[in-house]
């Protein structure tokens, strides 16, 4: 657990003037959150908070094909599919694996 929390620790602050960069984009792109917030059942059937820069637009969810997304899906923003392309969208589930690492 100690290895996880640091490893997440000095991953965020080398991290954080490409968080900076990111969020500022989304910000521009379109109106709403920069982040991403959902509860996530794991394969064991457990409920966790999955945390990520938001990629869609508000409430993607309620439109289209809802919870499912497909290629060149109009609902993804031009700073999101970047983000996608990248894995950049990933990067803040290292504050909620800091947060659950030690849990069983």
């Amino acid at each position: 657990r100690i290895f996880d929390i640091i490893s997440s620790f000095i991953a965020i602050i080398l991290l954080l003037p490409v968080w900076i960069g990111v969020a500022i984009a989304i910000k521009k792109d379109s109106p709403g959150p920069v982040f991403f917030r959902q509860e996530r059942r794991t394969k064991d059937g457990k409920i966790f908070q999955m945390l990520k820069f938001r990629s869609m637009v508000v409430n993607a969810e309620n439109m289209g094909a809802g919870l499912f997304n497909y290629q060149n899906d109009s609902r993804v923003t031009k700073v999101g599919r970047k983000l996608r392309d990248t894995s950049v969208d990933e990067f803040p589930q290292l504050f909620i694996w800091i947060n659950v690492s030690g849990r069983t």
